[in-house]
């Protein structure tokens, strides 16, 4: 039988956010140097919820110490580790790697300086309800689904929970006050699962502060 979700939380559930900000990322973590995918989960999570990293560290430590046997493999009860581009017979020594790393950003006190995401994972992790509207609304299927993408926000407006859509309110003023041109714009749109242009003759950009003033008026 597989894992039930409080024994996988348990043994695997910080392990599980760091490897997910790998997905799509160069697995290239040295012993001088971090990788990209690590820096993020770092930067996200120390401003976030610091006390998670030590937690990851146990997690990371112990799955590349004791990587499951046989038995658990046979029962279906372990960790799958995600296809990272790196040889199984490797993974191990790479997970105490991020294990160190994570053990001495926390040792030296080192936090990174909050700065624009960088990876799919960051994205999603600091903007998940903008990812829920423009990836539950704003897909190609829009055009199936309402007349227009007023309708569109509306729909979400009147079916998600006045907490959700005061929440998605605060990430759409936090991304409009990154520094952003209209092309990181786009690039974020398109991170959180947005698959449709804005309407006319909005840009990206002015788009967002238009949704954030229709919901903060409801």
């Amino acid at each position: 039988m597989s894992m039930k979700p409080l024994e996988h939380d348990r043994r695997y559930g910080e392990l599980d956010q760091v490897l997910r900000a790998y997905l799509g990322q160069s697995a290239d973590d040295t012993a001088e140097q971090r990788s990209r995918a690590l820096d993020a989960y770092l930067r996200h999570t120390w401003h976030t919820r610091p006390w998670a990293i030590a937690e990851a560290e146990r997690q990371l430590r112990e799955y590349g110490r004791n990587p499951p046997g046989r038995l658990r493999i046979d029962l279906g009860e372990f960790y799958a580790v995600p296809d990272v581009g790196i040889p199984q017979s490797a993974i191990g020594d790479w997970l105490l790697l991020l294990a160190d790393h994570l053990k001495q950003s926390i040792e030296d006190g080192e936090v990174p300086p909050p700065a624009n995401p960088q990876t799919h994972w960051e994205w999603h992790a600091r903007f998940p309800e903008t990812a829920q509207l423009l990836g539950g609304w704003f897909s190609q299927d829009i055009v199936d689904e309402f007349p227009d993408h007023e309708a569109a926000v509306a729909d979400y407006a009147a079916t998600t929970d006045p907490q959700l859509v005061a929440r998605l309110v605060g990430e759409l003023h936090e991304l409009i006050a990154l520094p952003l041109d209209e092309g990181d714009y786009a690039l974020a749109a398109a991170e959180l699962g947005m698959e449709v242009n804005p309407p006319e003759p909005f840009s990206y950009g002015a788009w967002f502060q238009a949704v954030a003033t229709v919901l903060s008026a409801d």
